[in-house]
């Protein structure tokens, strides 16, 4: 058959066609990002996830180190609370043209004379009345022990035995939270004064030259970021000051009010107990119950349960006064901290890290609280950084400055 005979192909037709082009353009084209296939909601929250991880794990190196770090990182925290209620006596001292380092001096002298005064007289008079304490308790015990046999519960010996070897477990199992914590400070007498001496030097150190390691501070982190640095640590620095003189006050007044209240009613150890409710409160709502409940055991081993009635009453009003009068009035404007968020920060602080971190939780916050505010409201944009120029010779000069393009 001839080749002009043989029948033409014929053209698929259109549906086939379109198909035909539809599939070569899905083979061409490259699939959609996995991103793209998910919800909006989906995203979000995977964002948010690996973020807060991030800051998790930063957070917990910074405790690890801090717990590594506990025998020297106590007492400087101790040395800046201190330093901000001693630089403004420092620095009315100088107002009044005394010497710099004659004003350094009379600061740390006055620091010393007051807490070793305060101590010394604890120690005195727990030292002159210990033998009168000791027997007052062990003739409160038994008789508290033959009131359990002969009063109402009948309990026997074997009963009572068991129950206060009980609580004395509960006791010592407890109380390791607060006395060894995370970060306590150390349970040997070295570790104290190693404390002591590294608190006292960085105080001294701080009045000296605080202004220049505050510049030091700053000029780590990146040029743009040092005015917010800088503002947030001065208004932190501010809103600790306040919090120290505040809360000095505050401790004053429950340390007066319980003092005298234990004085009036004729008990033993008035000092001591003046000065571990004063010591006390500086753990806000928490230490000064405590301490006042050491009142209260006092009046009961010596006076009986009329006078520790009288002493819960005294205690108690103090703590009303303190709670609903002190507290808002004084500490509220001074820190800007809710009061539920001090019972948090003290709660958790004490958790985490026994008696130093019920002390530095309130502060803590609030000075975190005051940087991160001053940091978000953007009010550093606004505001000209002070000149932070090193003096000659100081440690943070040696920090190389950013090259200059010509």
């Amino acid at each position: 058959m001839a080749e002009s005979d043989a029948p033409a192909p014929q053209d698929p037709s259109p549906s086939v066609k379109a198909r035909f082009l539809r599939r070569r353009r899905d083979l061409a084209t490259p699939a959609e990002p996995v991103d793209e296939t998910l919800p909006r909601g989906v995203r979000l929250a995977g964002a948010w996830s690996w973020r807060l991880l991030v800051i998790g794990a930063v957070i917990a190196v910074a405790i690890f180190l801090i717990v590594q770090l506990r025998l020297i990182v106590i007492p400087v925290l101790i040395a800046v609370l201190l330093a901000a209620l001693l630089v403004p006596f420092k620095d009315f001292l100088i107002r009044h043209r005394w010497p710099s380092w004659l004003a350094i001096v009379a600061t740390l002298v006055t620091l010393i004379v007051v807490v070793g005064g305060l101590f010394y007289l604890a120690i005195w008079q727990v030292t002159r009345q210990s033998h009168e304490l000791q027997t007052q308790s062990v003739a409160a015990f038994d008789q508290f022990r033959r009131w359990l046999t002969t009063g109402p519960l009948g309990l026997t010996a074997d009963q009572i035995d068991s129950a206060f070897q009980s609580i004395w477990t509960s006791l010592q199992q407890d109380s390791q939270v607060f006395i060894s914590g995370a970060l306590s400070i150390g349970s040997t007498l070295g570790h104290v004064l190693t404390g002591a001496l590294l608190t006292l030097f960085s105080v001294l150190f701080i009045l000296i030259d605080g202004r220049s390691i505050w510049g030091w501070v700053v000029r780590v982190f990146p040029k743009s970021a040092r005015s917010a640095v800088d503002g947030a640590g001065r208004a932190g620095w501010t809103t600790l000051r306040n919090f120290a003189k505040v809360q000095v006050l505050v401790a004053s007044i429950d340390a007066l009010g319980i003092g005298l209240g234990a004085f009036f009613l004729g008990l033993p150890l008035v000092i001591p107990i003046a000065v571990l409710v004063f010591l006390g409160s500086f753990i806000p709502i928490v230490g000064a119950v405590i301490t006042g409940a050491l009142a209260v055991f006092i009046a009961l081993v010596f006076k009986g349960w009329v006078f520790a009635l009288i002493m819960l009453g005294i205690v108690l009003l103090v703590q009303q006064i303190e709670g609903h009068v002190l507290q808002p009035l004084i500490m509220g404007t001074a820190v800007k901290v809710h009061p539920l968020a001090v019972v948090l920060a003290v709660a958790a602080g004490s958790l985490l890290a026994g008696i130093p971190g019920a002390l530095f939780a309130v502060p803590f916050v609030a000075v975190l609280n005051v940087m991160v505010h001053y940091v978000s409201s953007g009010a550093w944009k606004d505001t000209p950084p002070e000149p932070l120029e090193a003096p000659p010779g100081a440690i943070w000069e040696t920090v190389p400055r950013p090259l200059r393009r010509p």
